[in-house]
C-alpha cells in the first residue's frame, strides 16, 4: 500500500523574477504606488467580516489546491470486514418468507408477512463513520411497510399461533460472540426458514455474523491509533481551525447536528466537506480503516472462510425454495445437511 503524503510545496523554490520596469521621474512613480498601496487597502477593509464568515485564508498553494477525491461509495466499498456484512440477500429473505407462509399454513394458519423489495434492500447502505461525505441530501426512500397487527379474536391473535411462528420459548437458542449474544427461536416455522437454508450451520452463521460485527466496530476504535490516520485527521483539524470551525474530529461534528434542516445549512459541515477535500480525509481515513479490518480478517481466517461457505449455501437453497411452484411442497422440503 502506498503512503500518501501530502506537503506543504517545496518552500525552496524562487518564484520567477519580473522584468523591472525603467525607473522614470520619481513623483509619478510615488503617486501610482500611494494610489495601488490605497486600492489595495480598500480592497482588503471592503471584504473582511466576522472569523465564521468569511476566515483568513492562511494557507500555501500546496495547502490550498484540493486533493484528487475519490467517490464516496467506492471508498465505503473498501472496507472487506464491513464488505462481507453488507452483502445483499433479498434473495435469502424471500426464501425464507415463503418457506415459513407455507409452513404456517400447513398448521392451519394465515401468515403474511410483507416482503422486503430490492429498493428496500438497497436502502441498507454501508456505515458511514467518518461523518459527512456529501452536500446532497440522503436519497429519499420509501418506508417500509408495516406488518398488519392480528384481529382480537382471530387465529393470529391466538398463542398457539405466537407458537407455531416462533416456537416454544424454553427451547430458544443463543448464538455468543466475544461481547454479544443473540437469542433465536430453537423451533417453530421461523426457526425452520432458517433451517432450510443453512442445515446445521445455522448457529454457525449468526455466530460469524455477530463476530464480523464486533471487528467492525473494534477496527473503528483501532483506526484512530493508525499513524496515518491520525497524521490526516490533524490536518483537517488544522483546516477546520483556520475556517473559524474548530473540531475534534467529523463523527463528532455530525453527531452534533440534530436536524435535517440544520444539517442542509450548517457553515460548519461545509468547511467540513470542503477540509475534507482539501486534506484527502475520507481517501485516507477508508484506505486505513480497510487495512485494519483486513489485520483482523488475516487473524482469524476460518470467520471469513466460514461466512463465504455458509452464504453460498444459503443463495444455493434460496434458488430451490424459490424455484418451486407449490408452497406445499416448499414446506414439505427436508432441511439439508452440512456440505
Amino acid at each position: 500500500m502506498s503512503d500518501e503524503r501530502h506537503g506543504a510545496g517545496d518552500t525552496g523554490s524562487s518564484a520567477p523574477r519580473v522584468p523591472r520596469t525603467p525607473r522614470g521621474p520619481r513623483g509619478p512613480r510615488r503617486v501610482a504606488l500611494a494610489l495601488t498601496l490605497g486600492l489595495a487597502a480598500s480592497a482588503a477593509l471592503s471584504g473582511c467580516g466576522t472569523p465564521r464568515e468569511q476566515a483568513p485564508d492562511h494557507r500555501t498553494a500546496a495547502q490550498a489546491t484540493p486533493v484528487a477525491r475519490a467517490d464516496a461509495a467506492e471508498l465505503r466499498q473498501r472496507p472487506p470486514v464491513t464488505g462481507l456484512l453488507f452483502t445483499p440477500n433479498t434473495r435469502s429473505h424471500e426464501a425464507q418468507r415463503q418457506f415459513a407462509i407455507a409452513c404456517m399454513a400447513g398448521q392451519g394458519f394465515r401468515y403474511a408477512p410483507v416482503a422486503k423489495t430490492q429498493e428496500a434492500e438497497n436502502a441498507d447502505q454501508l456505515p458511514q463513520p467518518f461523518g459527512l461525505e456529501s452536500a446532497a441530501p440522503p436519497a429519499a426512500t420509501a418506508a417500509p411497510q408495516a406488518e398488519t397487527p392480528p384481529k382480537p379474536g382471530s387465529p393470529e391473535s391466538t398463542e398457539a399461533y405466537g407458537r407455531a411462528l416462533f416456537g416454544d420459548q424454553d427451547k430458544r437458542v443463543t448464538a455468543k460472540g466475544i461481547r454479544m449474544a443473540v437469542s433465536r427461536p430453537g423451533n417453530g416455522c421461523l426457526a425452520d426458514a432458517e433451517t432450510r437454508l443453512l442445515g446445521d450451520g445455522r448457529m454457525r452463521w449468526l455466530q460469524v455474523r455477530i463476530m464480523l460485527f464486533e471487528a467492525q466496530e473494534q477496527a473503528r476504535g483501532s483506526v484512530e491509533k493508525d499513524p496515518a490516520f491520525q497524521s490526516v485527521t490533524g490536518r483537517w483539524r488544522e483546516c477546520m481551525k483556520r475556517s473559524g470551525f474548530p473540531q475534534q474530529d467529523p463523527a463528532r461534528l455530525l453527531a452534533s447536528v440534530r436536524t435535517a434542516e440544520e444539517r442542509a445549512t450548517s457553515p460548519a459541515l461545509k468547511a467540513d466537506l470542503r477540509c475534507k477535500d482539501e486534506t484527502g480525509y475520507l481517501t485516507t481515513a477508508y484506505t486505513r480503516l480497510a487495512a485494519v479490518q483486513q489485520r483482523w480478517l488475516d487473524g482469524n481466517p476460518a470467520i471469513a472462510k466460514d461466512w463465504r461457505t455458509l452464504t453460498d449455501r444459503q443463495d444455493k437453497n434460496a434458488n430451490e425454495v424459490l424455484s418451486r411452484t407449490g408452497a406445499k411442497a416448499t414446506a414439505a422440503a427436508p432441511a439439508p445437511g452440512s456440505e
